[in-house]
């Protein structure tokens, strides 16, 4: 029953790979709990459900992994209903818990030229490195639009990409002159050596040639991070905080950022006006007389 709702959210609802990935971990999960409570998904009801929310209180399981859990399942249960496999929703009326909106982690403008500036640039990965860093930044990329990203998607001339975000949603993003000088250095330096006489799209490929895990790059970005003397707490989403952060702090529009960073809803991308608030209280209480 599994495998076929994750069939059904890559058919009908487009979901991107990595999200299928979470939605089944989250019903193995509670298919194994119910089953030490000698249950099962097809039998479970609200009681249950109740439980298990319960225990992942007690197990201070964080409230924002347990609404992921929560919306997986109202989703399952919705097809199991449609499919004729349950007679009743158990996720009726149950309320998702409350979730705190914590800022998001960022960095400062100068943090950030110091891990730009960190790869050594004379070496063939260094390079690569640092052209893929400062994309990431330019263009407020997810880790995984970045490492995925290929050639055909790249308008040099024009100065934009057409990146492929969440539910195969299109978005075009403008990309500054600092980093297209770098991707046209990385790409006449850099991308012929590691390619080899290997043929592909990727436009950041791996040592062999191939198409980079964003683990292997968040890896590598934590490595300059330690090089650049950055030591504050890092997420894989670090640059794309950054991104939006100091664009907001510069003037620009909620809208406009939102667009560059391909949210769905505009109260995602409000939480950076919160942090590019907390810059402006920062440096009233820093620099004004009677902060």
């Amino acid at each position: 029953m599994i495998e076929e709702y994750c069939q059904h959210l890559w058919l009908e609802k487009g979901l991107s790979d990595n999200s299928i990935v979470a939605y089944r971990k989250d019903l193995n999960h509670f298919a194994a709990w119910l089953g030490e409570q000698r249950s099962s998904l097809l039998q479970a009801n609200r009681q249950h459900l109740q439980s298990h929310l319960a225990w992942r209180m007690q197990a201070r399981l964080k409230s924002a992994s347990t609404a992921r859990l929560l919306s997986c399942l109202r989703g399952f249960y919705r097809f199991a209903l449609r499919e004729g496999l349950v007679e009743q929703d158990p996720t009726l009326n149950i309320d998702s818990p409350r979730r705190g909106r914590p800022l998001p982690k960022t960095l400062s403008e100068s943090d950030v030229e110091s891990l730009l500036s960190a790869p050594d640039v004379s070496d063939t990965l260094g390079l690569r490195d640092r052209t893929m860093l400062e994309l990431l930044y330019a263009a407020g990329l997810r880790i995984t639009e970045l490492v995925t990203l290929e050639l055909e998607q790249l308008n040099l001339r024009q100065g934009v990409i057409r990146i492929i975000g969440k539910g195969d949603k299109e978005r075009l993003v403008p990309v500054g002159d600092e980093a297209l000088a770098w991707i046209q250095q990385y790409m006449k330096q850099s991308r012929p050596l590691l390619l080899g006489s290997v043929r592909s799209e990727v436009l950041f490929p791996s040592r062999r040639g191939q198409m980079m895990t964003r683990q292997t790059f968040w890896h590598r970005i934590k490595r300059h991070a330690q090089t650049a003397g950055v030591d504050k707490p890092l997420s894989p989403h670090v640059l794309r905080h950054a991104f939006a952060t100091h664009l907001l702090n510069h003037g620009a529009d909620l809208r406009v950022v939102q667009l560059l960073l391909g949210h769905a809803d505009l109260s995602t991308t409000q939480i950076y006006t919160h942090v590019a608030t907390q810059r402006l209280q920062d440096l009233h209480q820093q620099h004004h007389p009677r902060g």
